[in-house]
């Protein structure tokens, strides 16, 4: 059997790095080619360094400008992971029109749809913030009711894939954690964010009436691989839509709770307020928290609770 090909959207982000690693550490089994796209150049030297036989190519998503190269120089991927987003809330509320080209995939899916004999699996990463957050433990088949810019775009760029893509999985993610990455990201992480703040023994708002199920970081990743095995092995006709969660439902207050309590820090710098009482320039939904009985009985991947999560994040 030829080799097959993986291309990796926004391979210089947190999870796509992730992903990197994932597909990197499987090549004895499941050999494949690996390539990477990333917006910002030139990529992190740590990333190069860390995976030399990867190929990356800049790519900008609104334009569709650099596909061409990935077509001369890598070939049509057997399989597309997207992690590459616009995903801050409020950067999205102040650029509506930015938000929609970059988190609705129409130039990926173009060039796709352009290749000769192409048979792709696109697994492509939505959000939970696709739910309205009125109620607890939504279901895949529950409507989308996005209350914010962001979640508009990704309901959006859902409804592109499913009409465009022969074959897809799209998986709706809560908040992602873990580790940090070979090349360090810029942006906040949020186990590591708490732990800073709460070591320095400074006292911190938490909010206790917004619910999400957080979800580490390296069971996305065995998500994305198991999708891809399963599609480099039998190319199957795949539609599927997954919540991607822990399987804890937590607020930020259980959340920072939970990292002091194996932290050994002092309960009491943790300041429980309603989401209500600070202006973040966004609407966020109060309870996006997800049924995973989907995830688990199609994939038989059941992710770690929080806490062991955290634990492993802080080791």
């Amino acid at each position: 059997m030829s080799r097959k090909r993986v291309l990796i959207l926004g391979g210089t982000g947190y999870l796509g790095q992730h992903v990197l690693q994932g597909f990197s550490e499987i090549q004895e089994t499941t050999p494949c080619d690996l390539a990477f796209t990333h917006h910002s150049s030139p990529p992190p030297q740590a990333l190069l360094n860390a995976f030399p036989s990867v190929l990356p190519f800049s790519v900008d998503l609104k334009s569709g400008n650099g596909f061409e190269a990935i077509s001369h120089q890598f070939g049509p991927p057997d399989v597309v992971v997207n992690c590459a987003a616009l995903s801050v809330p409020r950067a999205c509320e102040m650029d509506p029109a930015a938000a929609m080209s970059v988190n609705v995939p129409s130039s990926l899916v173009n060039w796709l749809s352009s290749l000769e004999e192409s048979n792709y699996l696109l697994i492509h990463l939505s959000t939970d913030q696709v739910y309205e957050g009125v109620k607890s433990f939504y279901k895949e088949d529950d409507e989308v009711v996005p209350v914010n810019v962001y979640g508009k775009s990704k309901v959006a760029a859902e409804q592109f894939i499913t009409e465009k893509c022969s074959n897809f999985a799209i998986l709706r993610s809560s908040i992602i954690f873990g580790p940090q990455t070979i090349s360090p990201v810029s942006k906040s992480l949020p186990i590591q964010w708490v732990d800073g703040v709460l070591s320095k023994g400074n006292t911190t708002e938490f909010f206790h009436d917004e619910f999400r199920c957080p979800v580490y970081v390296k069971d996305v990743v065995a998500i994305i691989l198991a999708l891809s095995k399963t599609w480099i092995s039998e190319a199957k006709q795949r539609k599927l839509l997954l919540n991607v969660g822990g399987p804890d439902r937590v607020s930020r207050v259980q959340m920072a709770e939970t990292v002091a309590d194996i932290r050994g820090y002092n309960l009491s710098l943790i300041k429980s307020v309603s989401a209500s009482s600070v202006d973040r320039g966004v609407m966020s939904p109060s309870d996006i928290s997800m049924d995973i009985t989907k995830l688990v009985q199609t994939l038989g991947i059941s992710p770690i609770s929080f806490r062991d999560g955290v634990r492993l994040t802080l080791a």
